[in-house]
C-alpha cells in the first residue's frame, strides 16, 4: 500500500484511469465485433454505416493513449476492409 500523499493519489489517479481505458477498448471491441457479424452475414451496407462509430472511438482511444496511434490507425483498415463488399473476378 502507498505511505505518502503523493503516492496515495497516484494510486488514484491509476485506478481511475484503467476504468476508463477499459471503457474505451470495450467499446472499440463491442463495435468491432458488431461490424464482423453484419459483414460475416453479408449486411456490407449495414457494416459500413458503423465505420464512423468505430473511427471515433479507436481515434479518441489513440488520442487519450489508451492505445497506440499505429495501432488505432490498423484497426481501422481491417475493419473497412471486412465491412466494404468483396469484389468478385
Amino acid at each position: 500500500m502507498p505511505i505518502s500523499r503523493s503516492a496515495k493519489k497516484a494510486l488514484r489517479q491509476s485506478k481511475r484511469r484503467k476504468v476508463l481505458n477499459l471503457k474505451r477498448k470495450d467499446t472499440i471491441r463491442d463495435i468491432a465485433k458488431k461490424i464482423k457479424r453484419l459483414a460475416a452475414e453479408g449486411k456490407h451496407e449495414e457494416a459500413v454505416k458503423l465505420l464512423p462509430e468505430a473511427y471515433k472511438a479507436l481515434d479518441k482511444a489513440a488520442k487519450k493513449d489508451t492505445i497506440k496511434k499505429n495501432t488505432a490507425s490498423r484497426k481501422k483498415s481491417r475493419i473497412a476492409k471486412l465491412a466494404s463488399p468483396q469484389k468478385k473476378g
